[in-house]
């Protein structure tokens, strides 16, 4: 009888251990998921993580123009002239691709698990993709006008921070909703999303539970919640989900070669995550860069309005400008619509993603670049001057062999 008794005390002590470890798995898997070198593995395999909604391929897709060329340009930072493989090394790249004039000319898939199939977590670039809905579903007339508040469509946000602001304080951050976007803070707004997202909470309830922190109209504060927001907003009005919305009015007229998919929160009713939960293959990335590129024409049909396209490329208020967004937040960037701008004579424009995620959009150069990444940290300022330079340095190589 001792000997059984020792037997279930151990067997016992091991579930207990058991249970233990897989509530501490629970509790630290975003962590765990987003850390080197799982991440790489993590960015392109969220389907098997998290509950998605299908974006479907067209149904004729369209491959592209491919033709090669040996990307020798360098990029100085740091004091030191640097190559693309140096990028590449420095930054986690896992999937790269360069479209000039309509043409693929280079492609590359450094990251363990990466290739022109995977399909790669872009967290906020999703956020661009968002806006490039909105501006289809207001040429549509699904939106009335961007005029309209957000809770007029969400009436469920009566009496929340976001019972006020419009759909254009939405697409500019400046909601005047929330706080600080830090997640390092277990305490910020996005921290207590993200745990909503991926444990058992209610997101809805953490978007109601933010402060009014502003006037919405006069701060820049860049928020995930906003763009949470704008995706329900654009779900309740077309009737839609995103996914579907998506498919139909991007993925298929683009000619996209890959089915793409939003993952979504567990707890039901699930949500897509119009601020970040879009996963979708680097050469359909491209498309979509290609479609801002060329005034939103795709084969000579309109897919997004040219006036939507001019929109993202920089606002008229000067709180969005290049260098003055604010502390804390890179001097080369202003924003608008949803998209990162760089100013300049080209005007161009980026979506950005924690971890390393562009859509690099130069209109002017007609160059197209696409990085997806795996960074160690959410946001690393050292890393994304890099990429700035490289980035900028590839377009300036590529517009001087015309």
């Amino acid at each position: 009888m001792t000997v059984f008794k020792h037997k279930g005390a151990a067997l016992t002590g091991a579930a207990v251990g058991l249970t233990a470890g897989m509530a501490w798995l629970w509790r630290n898997q975003a962590t765990l998921a987003t850390s080197r070198p799982l991440n790489e593995w993590a960015f392109t395999h969220m389907s098997a993580l998290m509950p998605t909604d299908p974006v479907c391929r067209s149904a004729r897709p369209q491959p592209f123009l491919w033709r090669e060329r040996p990307m020798e340009c360098t990029y100085h930072y740091a004091g030191r002239q640097r190559t693309l493989d140096d990028l590449h090394r420095r930054t986690h790249t896992t999937g790269f691709a360069v479209v000039h004039r309509g043409v693929l000319v280079h492609e590359c898939y450094p990251g363990l698990f990466a290739s022109p199939r995977s399909r790669f977590q872009l967290f906020s670039l999703t956020k661009s993709v968002t806006s490039m809905l909105i501006g289809i579903a207001l040429e549509e007339g699904a939106l009335s006008s961007l005029d309209r508040t957000a809770v007029s469509y969400l009436p469920e946000l009566t009496g929340s921070a976001y019972d006020g602001p419009t759909v254009a304080h939405l697409l500019d951050m400046c909601s005047g909703a929330g706080g600080v976007e830090d997640y390092a803070d277990p305490d910020a707004p996005i921290s207590r999303f993200e745990r909503a997202v991926t444990g058992n909470g209610s997101v809805l309830d953490v978007i109601r539970s933010l402060p009014r922190a502003g006037t919405p109209g006069s701060v820049f504060n860049y928020s995930t919640l906003d763009t949470q927001v704008l995706g329900w907003v654009l779900e309740a009005a077309t009737g839609v989900s995103l996914a579907r919305y998506a498919a139909e009015r991007l993925w298929g007229p683009m000619g996209a070669e890959h089915d793409a998919y939003y993952f979504l929160s567990r707890r039901h009713p699930r949500t897509a995550l119009g601020g970040g939960s879009l996963n979708a293959s680097v050469r359909d990335l491209a498309r979509l860069g290609m479609l801002m590129a060329r005034g939103g024409t795709w084969n000579g049909r309109q897919v997004i309005p040219a006036s939507w396209t001019e929109r993202s490329r920089g606002a008229q208020d000067s709180h969005l400008a290049v260098g003055a967004l604010g502390p804390g937040l890179p001097g080369h960037y202003g924003y608008a619509n949803q998209w990162w701008t760089l100013g300049g004579e080209h005007r161009a424009f980026t979506g950005l993603g924690i971890h390393g995620q562009y859509l690099w959009v130069d209109p002017v150069a007609d160059v197209v670049v696409v990085k997806t990444s795996a960074w160690p940290t959410a946001d690393d300022t050292g890393r994304d001057a890099e990429t700035v330079a490289a980035l900028t340095s590839l377009v300036s190589w590529l517009s001087s062999r015309d």
